[in-house]
């Protein structure tokens, strides 16, 4: 039941902000004009009346060994782009934030509207335990942890990607057919009982029962998935919507991601309303070429084309500016053996190979770069803001650095502590985030790699993806 006092703040916010669609079945929106600290737990809102508005890690020794320091084309088989069909999926629990709401004009600063949104957060999923982390980049504090479904380690949760101003993370559960949204700040969570607080985790040892925490404002089980494990959602990008002036405030953001389809030997590729998880378009790759998975690893280019990669298999590229939309199919060389990739900010998408080099496809010119003297088995990798490349690698276990305009090796950098270099990320500030699986991650000053800092962070990581929204930005001009 929804309170008469929050009822009519939040139709009061919605005349102010345009209201999108509102939270939980039984919920009504959140105000999310105040702007409150995240040190407690249990958080008493203003009135209202008084308010302006699993599974084990995948093994890393599957395929063949590649060669590196090779310069190839496309391959004999040419791009191919065909129409994308449209498919349905099931909310389980749907709402989320109103990515427009945000403190009312008050002309300061120089914006009319300003939402004091922290961006310093990097979010690493605990596969083991179906949870994610939020932690501090800069105080390296671990603030806050999410449990992403109702399965525990079962929900196998996987990749991570955060929107572009940080307020949010969608975490996605190979396990379980699942994609949960998490709000960064108390700003953006929901009210959904009612009660005038938010009730959300405060620390490492303060994880609410699945469905208490108010800022998991959404969560979907995608309804046309296969229901197989090596089919759930995994690859995963935000766009970065549309910047408003007024408020200060990204509006209309939308999340891409992929997953194995009912059609065997398929794969969907989907976008989902970032605010309520909503599906709004979906296009077929028919036979899919990943190696038996699901579209491995997700990345945004300053067009707003979503790219996806199979596991040692095909690069593909989401046409979202096409009506209807379309995907271009493009043949990777047996040697490049994609695992993590990211896309750079002139639109070429890179990929690390295990067991094989790093490279890029040239999208201008439709040919493919090896770059020498990387031929190991990567994982995830990330571009800093000096254009260099970080990749994470094992055999030999370390930190790999490219420059990326020349497609050089410029270092293969060892580590204090190293078992499986896994997931790679740039934070607002431009240092690099290197996750390993066994439970910690290294923060990296890219011009100062050996003063590395060490935070444990508790669990099995198996992680690729943007985990910070540093790809997202470096794609995107700053607003203005």
């Amino acid at each position: 039941m929804v309170s008469p006092r929050l009822l009519v703040a939040s139709l009061a916010a919605c005349l102010l902000v345009a209201c999108g669609d509102s939270g939980r079945a039984d919920s009504a929106s959140a105000t999310a004009t105040v702007t409150m600290p995240t040190s407690i737990g249990s958080i008493t809102l203003p009135d209202p009346t008084m308010t302006d508005p699993t599974q084990g890690s995948m093994s890393a020794s599957e395929g063949t060994d590649g060669s590196a320091g090779q310069t190839e084309s496309a391959s004999s088989d040419p791009p191919t782009t065909s129409n994308g069909s449209m498919s349905g999926m099931t909310m389980t629990t749907h709402g989320g934030p109103k990515f427009d709401l945000g403190v009312t004009p008050d002309g300061g600063m120089g914006c009319a509207g300003d939402m004091d949104i922290d961006e310093s957060f990097i979010w690493i999923p605990a596969t083991s335990d179906g949870l994610v982390s939020k932690i501090n980049t800069r105080t390296l504090v671990e603030e806050a942890r999410y449990l992403t479904g109702p399965s525990g380690g079962s929900e196998s949760v996987s990749r991570t990607a955060v929107s572009g101003d940080g307020r949010f993370v969608v975490v996605n559960a190979r396990g379980t057919g699942r994609s949960t949204a998490v709000a960064a700040n108390i700003a953006d969570c929901i009210d959904f009982n009612g009660d005038g607080q938010i009730t959300t985790s405060t620390g490492v040892a303060d994880i609410k029962p699945w469905g208490t925490d108010e800022c998991v404002v959404w969560t979907i089980v995608h309804a046309n998935w296969s229901g197989q494990y090596i089919e759930g959602p995994r690859g995963i990008t935000w766009t970065i919507g549309d910047y408003d002036k007024a408020t200060c405030t990204y509006k209309n953001q939308k999340v891409w991601l992929g997953f194995g389809a009912l059609q065997a030997g398929s794969a969907n590729l989907v976008r989902l309303d970032g605010a309520t998880g909503v599906m709004e378009q979906s296009i077929e790759a028919v036979a899919w070429n990943g190696s038996g998975y699901a579209p491995y690893g997700g990345a945004l280019d300053p067009m707003g084309n979503a790219w996806f990669t199979g596991l040692r298999g095909e690069l593909a590229r989401v046409n979202a500016n096409e009506n209807p939309i379309t995907i271009t199919r493009i043949p990777q060389p047996s040697n490049i053996q994609t695992y993590g990739m990211t896309v750079d900010r002139n639109g070429n998408p890179w990929m690390a190979g295990c067991t094989g080099p790093v490279s890029t496809y040239d999208v201008a010119t439709n040919q493919w770069f090896s770059v020498a003297g990387t031929n190991a088995c990567h994982r995830g990798m990330a571009i800093d803001h000096n254009d260099h490349a970080w990749v994470a690698s094992n055999s030999p276990c370390g930190l790999v650095e490219i420059d990326v305009p020349t497609r050089t090796l410029v270092a293969q950098h060892s580590l204090a502590q190293c078992s499986t270099p896994i997931g790679v990320s740039v934070d607002v500030d431009g240092f690099v985030w290197l996750v390993d699986q066994a439970g910690w991650a290294w923060k990296i000053d890219p011009l100062n790699v050996p003063a590395m800092q060490n935070i444990p962070v508790a669990g099995d990581h198996y992680v690729y993806s943007d985990m910070t929204g540093g790809q997202l930005k470096s794609v995107t001009p700053p607003p203005g």
